[in-house]
């Protein structure tokens, strides 16, 4: 491509050309970028200038810098992994949610005691300042780098009426769905998805290129006359999974009749 003739600011123009080249093909997926001096060379610019067209397409998402290799066209392909939301129970009674993934964690698990806020006491069933029991936990998948943060959300109120549920916050979720049936509760689950921008922490922690939306699932285990008990949430980067449901189909409500 010759010298950049088009308005606008220079670095604009250079990231436009950019660009093009990558939605065109001519930058392939996961293929690396032109050095600096290449671009300098086909745009007749400036360093500096081919620097701010490349931070401008990493703000964009199209681009990544992988530390001492240089610039990549981020890949189009599928996800590294496919996470199934799914929790079995056995003939036996034993719950289990594996759906494949060897998740190993990356740190022991972080227990502590909070409250609830707007966030968390809506999906609860519950007001603002309520106390409950945290457990965080950072995971990853030893087959594609996946990483994971995973949190559980026990009122106090739900582990006061479990016998064992406060001595054991960490506990892992088939044991406090275990503890759960054991008490009495006939338990079904609700889970919503949403997508954000991630927080500093969520960045580092998940390892997030830039301009990559996390995945945050927020599923909540209801009992006995459908009471919210517990609540989990899952957050992964948009760029490594995609989540998996099976759908079966409800019994069609009950229609009212007329007045």
């Amino acid at each position: 491509m010759s010298e950049i003739q088009r308005p606008g600011a220079l670095y604009q123009q250079v990231a436009a050309a950019i660009r093009e080249a990558i939605l065109s093909g001519e930058f392939e997926p996961d293929a690396p970028l032109p050095s600096e001096a290449q671009l300098i060379e086909r745009y007749k610019v400036s360093r500096p200038t081919v620097r701010n067209a490349i931070a401008a397409l990493r703000a964009e998402g199209l681009i990544d810098v992988r530390h001492g290799k240089g610039s990549f066209v981020r890949s189009s392909g599928l996800p590294a992994m496919t996470i199934e939301r799914r929790i079995s129970r056995t003939t036996g009674g034993r719950f289990t949610t594996h759906d494949g993934t060897e998740w190993e964690a990356v740190d022991e698990p972080t227990v502590y005691r909070s409250h609830t806020t707007n966030t968390t006491g809506r999906p609860l069933g519950l007001d603002e300042e309520e106390a409950l029991f945290g457990c965080d936990r950072l995971l990853a998948d030893p087959a594609t780098g996946t990483r994971a943060m995973h949190r559980t959300l026990i009122p106090f109120a739900t582990a006061e009426a479990i016998p064992g549920l406060a001595d054991a916050p960490d506990a892992s979720l088939e044991a406090i769905y275990a503890l759960l049936a054991k008490a009495g509760h006939t338990l079904w689950w609700s889970e919503t998805v949403r997508a954000h921008m991630p927080l500093p922490d969520e960045r580092t922690a998940l390892r997030l290129p830039d301009a990559t939306p996390v995945l945050h699932t927020t599923r909540v285990t209801h009992g006995t006359d459908d009471r919210p008990l517990i609540l989990e949430e899952l957050r992964i980067g948009a760029d490594r999974a995609e989540l998996a449901y099976r759908i079966t189909a409800d019994k069609e409500p009950a229609r009212r009749p007329r007045a």
